[in-house]
């Protein structure tokens, strides 16, 4: 497994929380939201067993409804523990990027001091 994707697996819950919240999805679409902001590692193969762990922990609702192109699609919502779940994600992330960018930059830095 590549170190991109193992560091997506861990915010992956994250990521599909925040599209969910914006509109109700199905599967493949939320598969598409996804790779239209760039993240193409992510296939409807890893996606399904998020939506289903997401769906067990409550923090999402599927429903079926009627396809203008063929069989019935399962939509999801977020709860309200989802929501509260998504702020926690959120806040969390907030906190680690800022210092994980700049103990990475640092890093990016101090290579170029050496090689100078």
């Amino acid at each position: 497994m590549s170190i991109r994707s193992q560091l997506l697996k861990g915010i992956l819950d994250g990521c599909i929380l925040a599209v969910i919240a914006e509109e109700s999805v199905y599967g493949y679409e939320l598969s598409r939201k996804l790779q239209q902001v760039g993240l193409s590692d992510v296939s409807e193969g890893t996606i399904y067993p998020v939506l289903l762990r997401l769906q067990k922990n409550g923090m999402i609702e599927g429903e079926m409804r009627p396809s203008d192109s063929g069989p019935n699609r399962k939509y999801y919502d977020i709860t309200a523990q989802g929501e509260e779940a998504l702020e926690m994600i959120q806040e969390e992330w907030r906190i680690l990027v800022n210092p994980v960018n700049e103990l990475l930059q640092r890093g990016r830095i101090n290579e170029r001091e050496t090689d100078d």
